[in-house]
């Protein structure tokens, strides 16, 4: 939709005819100002400084350029738009409601940050129709912007203009290219040119503290044009201004930034251009004056009628453009359109069930010893062959990580039908991008990096997680099991730190079988992301008995049942699997009787019903083993049980040497087992 195809500005009244127009400009940006005004003062909570300021700059941006219809929120050739600076929602809340999204009531409105709302303090993807992705951690909306830029540029290379053809807009603040993720995704963004991504910064020179002087002096303009940005600064309560850059980064072949120059608080003043409109209600006394200064003599939450029905037809205009999407889609033929379709419907295609089982198969078949970052690479050469929207990645650590697939084909600015990313060193942008292709649709993304850099990427993983999105995090070097590298690689606390996030599956597979089950259990779980715990040292095959169904689905289940019953329960994950099982040939020979259960993910088995759980158990002493802290180990071991693992950082030495000089080993393990069977029966 072009700039000069749209509604035009006009004044208030015709003087000749005296017929009333169309709203002006300042009354429909006006009618967003004070619905954030009136729901914060509500609400007694909240952020009105940034929609006062940037309320020209949303009205511009909706009524001349916005590709959208509240009838089909999810319409997947909508432009998208991402409040990054996720404080200021009640912006958003007042163009959705403005605009007719049906949920976004006023009354919704009117309970803005209140129990069961769809107007929460935060914008949340999933919770409120119209929100692209879930903000408020700044610089993550900006981040995941890109891989929303991203994802569609490739869907385009696949599938040309008559399917995809939308511009994803981000609204960031100063506080947004403050944080250090900034800097990652708007290098990445400029080096892919990544064109239809335009960033509208609200330059008001405002943080929390107060001038933004306190603590950044960065030229923002130079900062992005050096990452290959096109970039302009403009007066943001201009609107003719307004809508010459963006009509102007429209054409650009690169990403654009644009600085819109505002003064948070508009119209306030007593608040406006300080710290004081940022993050809390102007009180009855200022919104008072602040009408007077704005020409706004209505009550609060109203809207005159004129205003209003200006803006919905704003929102009814994407109608027809959406319809005739839909013809172009229905049209194609069956070949180009299944993919698209099965692609955008999350759907894993019938081909990729019948290849993985028989993959399992052949693997259950060969038995093969080998590093489950290297099984991971086994099974994503097999599901790339069979999954046209797999699309992987990995930051700087492809031939470590062992992501990329034979078929694979490397994502550059030039070759768009890529279907591989290199994200370079950048693994919090690559985790919150990932979440924007995964928001997108059309992709089911991965990517790759060490377990020790979790926490490089927590935040984005943390959001995909309440979000609920399918993402895939693979994460190779789980454990001291790495060796040489020493301590700062080597990941004792993640596990444990990553199985704390609701709604993130945590798999820690222990051989080759359980690796491609556990890709399996990823790629099924399309409302939760995952996370890949991957050695780096090769662990022997123990599943090698063809099963009907995917174990590590299960979560936990025994490997080895004594026929005689148990003394004692071994609990064990990923490489310290085999430990257990060489523990348990200890412990037969001395007359006592091991049970065996590998546990890949916990989520997993806290899932199953109590009476599963209680099966797998058992009622023995439980002793738990895994190369890192402890983590919650102690729900599954019980007050009788026990943790063999790591009680603090490792060492720089070989992997052989750290287990043993840590004590993780099947005599340790042993040993600890014939003490809890001992306390037991003295009890």
């Amino acid at each position: 939709m072009t700039a000069t195809a749209v509604q035009t500005l006009a004044p208030k009244t015709d003087s000749k005819t005296d017929i009333k127009a169309d709203p002006s400009h300042a009354e429909m940006a006006n009618a967003i100002r004070f619905l954030a005004i009136d729901a914060v003062e509500k609400a007694k909570s909240g952020h009105p400084g940034m929609p006062m300021g940037m309320a020209d700059v949303a009205t511009v941006l909706y009524q001349r350029f916005l590709k959208f219809d509240p009838a089909d929120p999810a319409w997947p050739d909508r432009d998208r738009f991402v409040l990054s600076a996720g404080h200021g929602s009640m912006l958003l809340y007042a163009l959705l409601h403005l605009t007719g999204y049906e949920t976004v009531t006023i009354d919704e409105l009117k309970k803005f940050r209140q129990w069961g709302a769809k107007t929460p303090g935060h914008p949340e993807y999933g919770h409120t129709p119209g929100v692209e992705t879930t903000t408020g951690p700044l610089g993550q909306g900006i981040a995941t912007a890109v891989g929303m830029a991203l994802a569609e540029r490739l869907m385009n290379a696949r599938y040309g203009d008559d399917l995809v053809d939308h511009y994803t807009y981000v609204i960031a603040g100063d506080g947004c290219l403050m944080e250090g993720i900034s800097h990652e995704a708007i290098s990445l963004a400029g080096h892919l040119k990544l064109n239809r991504l335009i960033v509208l910064f609200d330059d008001n020179g405002i943080s929390i503290d107060g001038s933004t002087g306190l603590a950044c002096s960065d030229d923002q303009l130079a900062r992005f044009a050096a990452s290959g940005w096109t970039t302009c600064r403009i007066d943001g309560h201009d609107p003719e201004a307004i809508a010459a850059a963006i009509a102007a980064a429209r054409q650009s072949d690169r990403p654009s930034m644009i600085a819109c120059r505002t003064t948070i608080g508009f119209g306030s003043p007593g608040r406006q251009g300080s710290e004081k409109a940022h993050g809390a209600p102007l009180g009855p006394e200022e919104v008072e004056k602040t009408r007077a200064a704005l020409h706004w003599p209505h009550r609060p939450f109203e809207v005159p009628a004129d205003v209003l029905v200006s803006w919905r037809e704003i929102g009814a205009r994407g109608r027809s453009v959406r319809q005739a999407w839909k013809e172009r889609a229905r049209k194609l033929c069956t070949a180009d359109r299944s993919p698209c379709h099965d692609a955008l419907n999350k759907k894993l295609p019938a081909a990729y069930t019948e290849r993985m089982a028989q993959f399992i198969a052949q693997l259950t078949a060969e038995r093969p010893k080998i590093a489950t970052r290297q099984a991971s690479q086994n099974v994503i050469d097999v599901i790339a062959t069979v999954l046209p929207n797999l699309l992987g990645g990995s930051a700087d650590l492809t031939h470590s990580n062992l992501t990329k697939a034979k078929t694979h084909k490397s994502v550059t600015s030039a070759t768009m039908d890529g279907n591989y990313i290199h994200y370079g060193v950048r693994e919090h942008a690559m985790a919150a991008a990932m979440n924007g292709i995964a928001l997108h649709g059309g992709f089911i993304p991965y990517g790759g990096t060490f377990l020790a850099f979790a926490d490089y990427s927590r935040p984005a993983i943390r959001l995909a997680a309440l979000m609920g999105i399918r993402v895939i995090h693979v994460m190779t070097h789980d454990s001291i099991g790495l060796g040489e590298d020493g301590p700062t690689h080597q990941p004792v606390e993640h596990v444990a730190s990553l199985r704390a996030i609701p709604n993130l599956l945590v798999f820690r597979p222990a051989d080759a079988v359980e690796t491609a089950e556990a890709w399996d259990c990823a790629l099924r779980a399309e409302t939760s992301p995952s996370v890949l715990c991957l050695s780096r040292q090769a662990l022997p095959a123990f599943r090698t008995e063809a099963s009907d169904h995917n174990k590590v689905a299960l979560g936990a289940y025994v490997v080895i049942e004594p026929e005689a019953g148990r003394d004692v329960t071994l609990i064990a994950t990923g490489s310290e699997v085999a430990i257990a099982l060489e523990a348990a040939k200890l412990l037969a020979a001395e007359g006592v009787q091991a049970a065996v259960v590998s546990a890949p993910c916990f989520e997993l088995f806290r899932k199953q019903s109590a009476e599963y759980r209680a099966e797998v158990l058992g009622h023995a002493p439980r002793i738990g083993v895994e190369a890192a802290i402890e983590g919650d180990w102690a729900r599954w071991l019980g007050d009788a049980g026990e943790f063999v693992g790591m009680q603090g950082f490792g060492a720089s030495a070989p992997a052989e040497v750290l287990y043993r000089e840590f004590g993780i080993t099947p005599a340790a393990v042993a040993d600890a087992a014939m003490r809890n069977i001992i306390r037991a029966r003295a009890s």
